[in-house]
């Protein structure tokens, strides 16, 4: 996995006594996907083996009381650190910003970010050390190297140029169907449907959806000379009007999650179809399941 390096000022930690001394607290190194902003040090940090964290996603929905959240097994790693005397701190939202473009530099996704103070709760029990369960120009990123991937959740003050993260790492999880697959399709048979799960009645993508995104991406990277249609078809259940708008609106968010994964938007066209082309029978639900979907179209 490629080391993302950062050009911006050094942060201090959040929410932490400072220490006396402006050396690396003992025992403290860097993660190997990071290099430190310069200027600072390591205040404190803790390592697992083996431990469960939760890393919040998506938007807060307003009848939920924290984000969603995605549970990774396997070794934590927490780092904290504080800027040395003398550096002018930046603010919360320039330290969010750099590690938001140094992430997708390397090729990393934005599973969440929350820019500004208690823009969302989250989960402190799935996520200790992190703070109190309130969003700081909280950022997650996820990155996938071979069969693993690495989820960090970053937290930085509004003010005093603090930040720390949780990194976890995991077996990335199996594909159901190959990259080289879905190029294949794209390619022989001109489409390709996208099991994307969408918020009942919304174009708000679901957690879950994002491995599907990942490969879609992945695929188009594959053949990328291929002009793509991303058509959005609904079931019959509401108006035709409504339909038709909600169609347009997921067809949009799909292409939008594309080009956040490094697809090209000139390459791209949204448009809805609403539920003028079922393909199934939309008496059953089963039917209107299968109709309710998100199709890549070569052009």
């Amino acid at each position: 996995m490629r080391r993302v390096s950062f050009v911006a000022l050094a942060l201090c930690l959040l929410a932490a006594a400072p220490l006396p001394a402006q050396d690396d607290q003992e025992g403290c190194n860097d993660h190997p996907l990071f290099t430190r902003f310069p200027g600072t040090y390591l205040a404190d940090c803790e390592k697992s083996q083996f431990d469960l964290r939760g890393f919040p996603v998506g938007q807060q929905k307003p009848d939920q009381e924290t984000l969603d959240s995605v549970e990774v097994e396997g070794p934590v790693h927490f780092l904290a650190y504080q800027l040395k005397e003398g550096v002018t701190p930046p603010s919360g939202l320039q330290i969010l910003r750099n590690f938001e473009n140094a992430a997708k530099k390397a090729g990393g996704t934005i599973e969440g970010q929350w820019p500004g103070w208690c823009k969302a709760m989250y989960d402190v029990e799935r996520m200790p050390r992190m703070g109190n369960g309130c969003t700081s120009f909280a950022l997650t990123m996820k990155f996938v190297k071979g069969d693993k991937e690495t989820w960090v959740f970053l937290q930085a003050s509004e003010s005093d140029g603090s930040y720390q993260m949780t990194l976890s790492e995991r077996e990335a999880m199996k594909q159901e169907v190959a990259v080289n697959e879905l190029a294949d399709r794209l390619s022989k048979d001109g489409f390709v449907s996208l099991d994307v799960n969408f918020d009942t009645g919304l174009a708000t993508i679901r957690p879950d959806s994002a491995k599907t995104l990942d490969d879609a991406a992945a695929a188009l990277k594959t053949v990328a000379a291929m002009k793509i249609e991303v058509g959005g078809h609904t079931d019959n259940v509401g108006t035709p009007e409504a339909n038709q708008k909600l169609s347009q609106e997921r067809a949009q968010a799909v292409m939008a999650a594309l080009v956040q994964r490094g697809i090209t938007a000139d390459r791209m066209t949204a448009k809805g179809y609403g539920q003028s082309t079922p393909v199934a029978d939309n008496r059953t639900e089963e039917g209107r399941a299968k109709n309710r979907r998100v199709e890549l179209v070569r052009k």
